[in-house]
């Protein structure tokens, strides 16, 4: 039923370079290329809705380089993302492989920690279920459609996120010849997060300068440079992800358009749309000023979902920080849930004399189907060693029906949080109308909990009807069932050692943080653990330590991904100036830090800045000392 993109025995590198020499043997041509094969340029928006953008019903967000790409070429209304979360999605795209084959499943690659063997994470005895740890690097042995292309002639060049490890797990590793700003990272971080300078490239860039145009202009750079040949541009926008930021002007045009009454109507986040936007308008209008428009499949979608809940850290302007991100109704949820809101996202695909002009298809397609697609349409039809859990949407472009029996998503992650229905272990199938959703181990008696759904009649999945269709049901799962066991998935299982009474939440104190203040995140203790969410570029925990003078340490406990932040403290109270003190995390799992403060007087009041990042960052404790003597004091969460 499911194919790999990856040779049957495929434990060493030299592998995966035997098998660029078969596909040679089968029909790839290595050397020369005719000048008539197509270019192709693949868009990924990041975090984007099904809804964001004009073409696909939305009055707010203007998007009219987009919407030109849709006239003229063919827009899906049943796109899917691999998953509601990025890298998995990315490994899909790539590999043409399902994240429950490949073992990424989280965005996790960013992290210091290199996990290459799928496996069951280890959590205590408060923990109900066991969830999958995610790999956090694309391992070399896949092969990649940036690696068949280059081997087949193309140049390639991979612009803007990665997301899929570092050296020797980055782009230059999988295929492409270019590869710029050259980051690991989850999004465009630091200090300055979208603008100049930038921490997480060489390149500073022009103080002020936007990394969305930045990259637009390296990418038209390349298309110049590869005209005389065909060549694949792999154009991953950092835009829209967090952090929410964007071009002042555009913010404030956005404003003055909002419907407070409408779901999509923050200007943050439509300005930040406007760059997106602006970005293909400038890598189409280099094919057209070049004349190679006509010979170039462009594609355009989306990891996952949109984020449909107010800034998880804010935004740079807080008039903007409580209004929903956007709305990606009629979908229900939105980023990291397993509801439609999570991967039904936004698919164009254009290529003119192939692909009809404003066309439009229903057909069930997801980002696994691209490799596949992509070998067909440039003829390169790769041998039995190597296929794919996609299947090749070219009979769609031509206007044909697409036959296939299911599409998968599987999420092995997740837990009980509010702010995003459906964010739980999970694994659903569609098959025609009918979509069925397992979640773990989510009834009162630990068994797996059934949601179906008949999305042509209800796609905003408000009507549960499984126990009304008891055999559709069984025959969906057992469709599941299948396809964990074919893909060798990490599924959660119930934790064997799992103790109720630990599970039970303490009696929570007056103040559970015992005196700290959270600023630019959220910050909750429960079980001895105090956990930081919704942190934004200047999220910190502050205390009053007037009591510690002099030269001093701030010790903590901490589980953070990879990040820089500093510790502040203000002799003078908030009113004074800050003095301040850099640290770095490495990363990983527990690290206990200590970070030395020069003072030389009270130190007033004292602010452990957090860095940014998606997951929450959890402190065990954390102590202030004086070198000078006197008692430390030490916060227990």
């Amino acid at each position: 039923m499911v194919n790999h993109c990856f040779s049957s025995s495929h434990s060493t590198h030299l592998m995966k370079y035997i098998l660029i020499l078969l596909l040679s043997i089968f029909g790839f041509r290595l050397s020369s290329f005719a000048a008539s094969q197509p270019n192709i340029i693949l868009i990924l928006a990041d975090d984007l809705g099904g809804h964001d953008i004009g073409c696909y019903g939305s009055t707010f967000h203007q998007t009219p380089n987009l919407d030109a790409l849709a006239k003229r070429g063919m827009r899906f209304t049943n796109a899917y993302s691999a998953s509601p979360l990025c890298s998995p999605t990315r490994s899909s795209i790539l590999t043409g492989l399902a994240p429950a084959r490949t073992g990424i499943t989280a965005p996790a690659c960013h992290l210091a920690e290199v996990v290459l063997e799928k496996r069951l994470a280890k959590p205590g005895p408060n923990a109900k279920l066991l969830i999958a740890e995610s790999l956090t690097r694309l391992k070399t042995e896949y092969v990649t459609i940036a690696e068949v292309l280059h081997d087949a002639g193309y140049r390639t060049g991979h612009f803007g996120k990665w997301h899929l490890g570092a050296e020797p797990h980055s782009p230059l590793q999988h295929g492409f010849e270019v590869d710029l700003p050259h980051t690991p990272g989850p999004g465009p971080g630091g200090a300055t997060g979208y603008f100049a300078p930038w921490a997480f490239w060489k390149n500073k860039g022009k103080p002020g300068e936007h990394i969305e145009d930045r990259m637009a202009q390296e990418a038209v750079k390349f298309i110049r440079e590869s005209k005389d040949k065909p060549f694949f541009l792999n154009y991953w926008a950092f835009s829209v992800h967090s952090p929410w930021m964007s071009k002042a002007d555009y913010a404030e045009e956005a404003a003055q358009r909002a419907d407070p009454k409408s779901g999509q109507r923050n200007p943050m986040y439509a300005a930040m749309v406007r760059s997106l936007d602006e970005a293909v308008g400038r890598l189409t209008a280099e094919l057209e000023a070049l004349n190679l428009a006509d010979n170039t499949i462009i594609i355009f979608t989306s990891d996952n979902g949109g984020w449909h809940n107010p800034p998880k850290e804010g935004a740079k302007n807080p008039a903007y920080a409580k209004i929903p991100v956007t709305s990606n109704a009629p979908f229900r949820s939105g980023k990291a849930s397993n509801y439609e809101g999570g991967t039904h996202v936004p698919l164009i695909v254009s290529w003119p004399g192939k692909v009809a002009p404003g066309s439009i298809s229903d057909a069930i397609v997801q980002s696994t189907d691209f490799f596949p697609t992509l070998m067909e349409l440039t003829k390169l039809s790769a041998p039995v060693s190597v296929k794919c859990d996609g299947i090749s949407i070219a009979p769609a472009l031509r206007g044909e029906a697409l036959t296939r029996e299911a599409i998968y998503c599987h999420f092995p992650h997740g837990g009980n949080q509010s702010e995003i229905e459906g964010f739980l272990p999970s694994t659903w199938v569609r098959r025609g109308d009918w979509k069925l959703i397992r979640f773990y181990a989510r009834n009162d008696d630990g068994s797996d909990k059934l949601e179906l759904y008949n999305l042509r009649e209800d796609i905003s999945e408000t009507k549960n009807l499984a126990a009304s269709q008891p055999e559709l049901v069984t025959e969906l799962n057992a469709l599941i069932t299948h396809y964990l066991q074919d893909t060798e998935a990490v599924v959660p299982i119930r934790n064997p050692n799992y103790i109720p009474e630990a599970a039970a939440k303490p009696k929570a104190p007056a103040d559970p943080l015992q005196g700290w203040k959270a600023r630019g995140c959220s910050a909750a203790a429960e079980k001895g653990i105090l956990s930081v969410t919704k942190l934004s570029q200047s999220a910190f925990l502050g205390i009053a330590a007037g009591q510690h003078s002099g030269a001093s340490t701030v010790k903590l406990r901490i589980k953070s991904a990879v990040g820089t932040a500093r510790i502040d403290w203000l002799p003078g109270g908030v009113q004074a100036k800050a003095k301040s003190t850099p640290y770095t995390l490495p990363g990983g799992d527990w690290q206990d830090l200590t970070v030395n403060l020069p003072a030389t007087g009270p130190l007033g009041i004292v602010r452990v800045y957090l860095p940014l990042q998606e997951q929450p960052i959890d402190i065990d404790w954390i102590e202030i000392g004086s070198a000078a003597g006197g008692k430390a004091t030490r916060t227990e969460f």
